[in-house]
């Protein structure tokens, strides 16, 4: 697995669009998300259809169509330098087969920041474009409206990348040892499910696998974590970053699992690793090579995650 093409950093003035490529957004939560990016003297601009839901399913934020519509022309608009997703959710599936991936890619790279459900995008834009991309919280999350060191990592990987080029979060070995590759990953469930789809990646070899998720119950991590496994896509992984599990099993109950699941790959597995669902998210660059020292629980990049 190599490392992938690193888009431009931010500065001072660069134009961002907020897209809903998932569930509905709450139009207060929105507009204070685009006060904190004018706030780092960005320039916001809201996708037309941000606000919108669905006619028939109120999980979705408007049709399949007119999500990837907005997501396809703020990628395609060469004033745009950015991609911002504004919540998580579900629906990230349902429009991804609708993207022109040929015309995303002779847009050249953009910044791209979400997490949870948009795990299936960071995927296949690694896939498919062949780009970094950052898992971190979004333009109408509350962690990103309220958590200031949520707020402040963000803010530095896409401003001065330069100085988050390590990561920590005082996190511990569940299986000690150092591994390096190539950062990948996301939301665990979803990373289950994108298995057997059009273009999905065919193994984590070579990869630093990053995995959390959110209100799942134990047996259903215990099958998406052995899914994994019976296909064969975690042959060859390096090591394994665990990031929160917030409203899962208590720690007696998931470490465990985990322990269970992943100790026999044979690879370091660092834990606590403070991204995902949390309070107070990190922002994990993916596609990024860099080494783990699950000791320390410390991810240090190679190269800053943004040129």
């Amino acid at each position: 697995m190599k490392q992938l093409v690193r888009p431009h950093r931010l500065g001072p003035g660069a134009r961002v669009a907020v897209v809903a490529p998932s569930g509905p957004v709450p139009e207060e939560r929105l507009q204070a998300g685009l006060d904190v990016l004018r706030g780092w003297d960005l320039d916001p601009v809201a996708a037309p259809h941000v606000l919108d839901r669905h006619p028939e399913f109120d999980y979705l934020a408007g049709t399949d169509a007119d999500r990837a519509a907005d997501f396809q022309n703020a990628w395609c608009d060469p004033a745009v330098d950015a991609v911002l997703c504004a919540r998580g959710g579900y629906g990230v599936q349902r429009m991804i087969d609708l993207l022109d991936w040929d015309a995303l890619r002779a847009a050249g790279p953009k910044v791209f920041v979400g997490f949870s459900d948009l795990t299936v995008l960071h995927e296949a834009i690694a896939t498919r474009l062949g780009l970094v991309t950052l898992y971190g919280p979004m333009a109408a999350g509350i962690d990103f409206i309220k958590n200031a060191r949520a707020q402040e990592h963000l803010r530095a990987t896409l401003f001065t990348p330069e100085t988050v080029r390590t990561i920590a979060s005082g996190g511990t070995a569940l299986v000690p040892g150092r591994a390096r590759g190539v950062t990948l990953g996301g939301c665990l469930c979803l990373l289950a499910a994108d298995l057997g789809t059009p273009h999905a990646r065919p193994s984590a070899g070579g990869g630093l696998l990053c995995l959390e998720d959110v209100g799942e119950e134990t047996y259903r991590l215990d099958r998406y974590l052995t899914q994994l496994l019976r296909s064969g896509w975690l042959e060859g992984v390096r090591g394994v970053l665990l990031g929160s599990w917030e409203e899962c099993a208590d720690d007696d109950r998931l470490r465990p699992l985990l322990a269970d699941r992943l100790g026999g790959l044979g690879v370091p597995v660092a834990e606590n690793l403070g991204f995902g669902h949390c309070a107070g998210a990190l922002t994990i660059p993916f596609g990024a090579s860099a080494e783990l020292d699950a000791d320390t629980g410390t991810l240090t990049l190679d190269e800053p995650a943004l040129r």
